[in-house]
């Protein structure tokens, strides 16, 4: 029997939307201020995955230069229908304050990994939207209503037609769900079964009372009844479990017809305390009941470490190399940029076969134009090692290698200059 491990997809992979086309299962997360935009992972047998493709790769897509961190990137929603991909997401510009800034977009492709379409704007009313392609050929995005007005701000689930035609949204605005008692309610998911529209979201924060909730209508404007046993899924409850903070829920089926709910956990050092690698990528299966709701297949509504895979042929992928010489023109891909792409004004592999060259701009401070590649943790234990050939002139000039979190809080070697 083959078992699911999790995480199934270790370090900074938050907000998982997953999407089955055929024997291919895809899983969309979000990469917040990182360039290229939106990570997609790849698998066929739910327990072997790689690192695919990231979508948004210009600026005309995403343009993040002066970002606030932790702000870009949140909760791309992937789908696929007739041929078509659409991935819907947000770039959120402010979040701190009393407004906030978050503008959501549509953009589409043919080929997974091939080029995506410039995108659709569709709103700014909140965050968190997602796409859903109903029976009768009509579509519908909700997202999250930001309320600014005091003791609101997470106001709430809203609903509106989207127009394959226009390229837009079109018609009436509908307030569908208010969310229930756990509070902070966002990340809406809409899928249909059995004339019922079911509707996924995330409440509790994305901290440590992390949920996944489930409510459903036949109506798909409402009004939403909530699951008998809510929330789904949570770690709210038990400090001592490996996975905390479960919650942001998506769902699939397989060929077979077995149901899985993807969502996001950290792993704390310590109880309930820092997670370094992130909020990282998990599965649990789901099963149906007689009453028409979905429930965690091992009961009750704790995530699992490890659960039953579907019975599908085992697929492995080679695995991404641990050392990097720089000898190809191309960078590779589990590398990125703060906010704005690699390009040849700062970054270059063709100068020099077997270097990186870097040109130093703004400082490890900045929300503009950093000179810094990087990679994501993906265990809690690494080593890192770096050469580099430089010869500052100045201590206004250095470079090195950066253990790197924000703006705020990074570790920094570096060589530089120095008059003795």
């Amino acid at each position: 029997m083959n078992m699911i491990t999790n995480p199934i997809l270790t370090g900074f992979n938050p907000d998982p939307s997953i999407c089955r086309v055929g024997d291919d299962f895809y899983i969309a997360t979000s990469t917040f201020d990182w360039f290229p935009g939106v990570q997609i992972h790849h698998s066929r047998d739910l327990v072997h995955w790689h690192l695919l493709s990231r979508p948004l790769t210009r600026v005309s897509q995403l343009n993040m230069k002066g970002n606030p961190d932790s702000c870009g990137v949140w909760a791309p929603n992937l789908t696929y229908k007739d041929g078509m991909f659409y991935l819907v997401y947000t770039d959120v510009k402010r979040f701190d304050g009393r407004w906030k800034d978050t503008h959501n977009y549509l953009v589409t492709a043919t080929e997974i990994d091939g080029e995506w379409s410039d995108p659709i704007y569709l709103n700014s009313s909140g965050f968190d939207p997602s796409l859903f392609h109903d029976e009768d050929g009509r579509a519908w995005v909700p997202n999250l209503l930001v309320d600014h007005r005091k003791g609101k701000f997470f106001g709430g689930i809203v609903l509106q037609e989207y127009s394959y035609r226009e390229r837009r949204l079109i018609g009436e605005v509908y307030y569908i769900f208010p969310g229930t008692g756990l509070g902070v309610t966002e990340g809406p998911v809409l899928f249909k079964r059995n004339g019922w529209y079911y509707l996924i979201t995330a409440e509790g924060g994305t901290e440590y009372n992390h949920a996944v909730t489930l409510a459903r209508s036949r109506q798909i404007t409402g009004p939403y009844e909530v699951h008998p046993t809510n929330p789904v899924l949570t770690s709210a409850h038990n400090p001592d479990l490996y996975l905390q903070k479960a919650g942001h829920g998506s769902v699939v089926s397989t060929p077979d017809g077995r149901w899985y709910l993807t969502h996001l956990a950290g792993r704390p050092l310590t109880t309930r305390g820092r997670c370094t690698l992130g909020r990282e990528t998990c599965l649990q299966e789901v099963v149906w009941h007689e009453d028409g709701w979905l429930y965690l297949k091992s009961g009750g509504n704790e995530p699992q470490v490890q659960i039953e895979a579907p019975d599908l042929p085992v697929c492995r992928w080679e695995a991404l190399p641990e050392r990097c010489d720089f000898e190809d023109e191309t960078m590779p891909i589990d590398f990125q940029s703060l906010r704005v792409p690699m390009d040849e004004t700062w970054v270059s592999l063709r100068k020099r076969s077997g270097f990186l060259s870097i040109k130093g701009r703004e400082s490890l401070c900045s929300t503009h134009h950093q000179s810094m590649i990087a990679r994501r943790q993906q265990d809690f234990n690494f080593t890192a090692t770096t050469r580099l050939e430089f010869q500052p002139d100045t201590f206004q000039q250095m470079a090195g290698l950066t253990y790197y979190y924000n703006t705020r809080h990074f570790y920094y070697l570096f060589m530089s200059w120095e008059e003795s």
